[in-house]
């Protein structure tokens, strides 16, 4: 396995670029057709990833063969609830294991923050990412917090 995980800011020149990468594989997904980036700079600012770090949570960047190659955000959404977000792999590096690693990593974190249940919202065009939560027990979910355009599926899991 040639994954490396770590915590990292979610401001690093790698972080940022990988949260670029995300906001350009979801919104052209939502299009159908590629994001400019004007918009991916529209969508990124105010997108409160400044929570993304202690206290309220944590940001990780996954390296392979020490490439940036995936990231995702735990955040803590009240002391029983964290919320997965901006999962996120490179296309190029996608099935090379990286997601079993992340989702790891990800609900450990949330357990060092003392939750007890993790949230995530998706959208049903991102089958490759339903399939990974569905994958590792998360289930259907009720709608937990409001709506935006993007979002439409909602999953949980107990930890």
């Amino acid at each position: 396995m040639n994954w490396t995980l770590a915590p990292e800011p979610f401001d690093s020149p790698d972080a940022l670029a990988l949260r670029r990468a995300y906001y350009y594989d979801v919104a052209s997904s939502y299009w159908k057709r590629p994001a400019t980036e004007a918009e991916i700079d529209a969508g990124l600012k105010d997108d409160g990833v400044e929570k993304l770090a202690a206290p309220t949570g944590e940001f990780f960047v996954g390296r392979y063969d020490g490439e940036p190659a995936a990231c995702a955000g735990v955040l803590r959404l009240d002391p029983d609830t964290s919320e997965l977000t901006r999962v996120f792999i490179r296309p190029e590096y996608r099935g090379k294991g990286g997601s079993g690693l992340l989702i790891n990593a990800l609900e450990d974190t949330a357990r060092a923050l003392g939750t007890k249940r993790i949230v995530l919202d998706t959208r049903p065009d991102l089958v490759e990412a339903c399939k990974l939560y569905e994958r590792h027990g998360y289930q259907d979910f009720h709608q937990y917090k409001p709506a935006e355009d993007y979002p439409q599926v909602w999953y949980s899991k107990d930890l």
